[in-house]
């Protein structure tokens, strides 16, 4: 059954991906005006880039805007995740988070140049 979970992540992810385009087409009516970053802190090729594409692509269709999926890997992910952390707030950057980047990482690194706590909040 390994083949099973990466579908039912796939198909969370669009639907996830679909809820955002609702949302936000509710919150603001000039939102999107610009392309959209989507950040992957993940290598390019591997499970969470594709995952991100997907996702990517099911928003560019929802929100009729760009999307730039970037991949920012490497450290784990905290390359990529500081990229977001330190990004406008002004939601045309988002990140593909998963464990690592949002709860492992703070555990194992000392030093992190992100608080996932304080770095990701929905409205600042």
């Amino acid at each position: 059954m390994p083949m099973l979970r990466p579908a039912r992540e796939v198909s969370f992810a669009a639907a996830l991906a679909i809820g955002l385009g609702l949302a936000s087409g509710a919150a603001a009516q000039n939102y999107p005006a610009k392309p959209i970053r989507l950040i992957v802190p993940f290598a390019p090729g591997g499970p969470a880039d594709v995952i991100g594409r997907i996702i990517g692509q099911q928003l560019n269709v929802i929100l009729g805007q760009s999307i730039v999926v970037e991949n920012r890997g490497g450290a784990g992910g905290t390359i990529g995740a500081r990229l977001a952390a330190m990004a406008d707030p002004d939601g045309y950057t988002l990140m593909f988070a998963n464990t690592s980047t949002m709860s492992i990482n703070p555990a194992v690194y000392r030093h992190l140049d992100y608080n996932p706590a304080k770095a990701f909040a929905r409205w600042r």
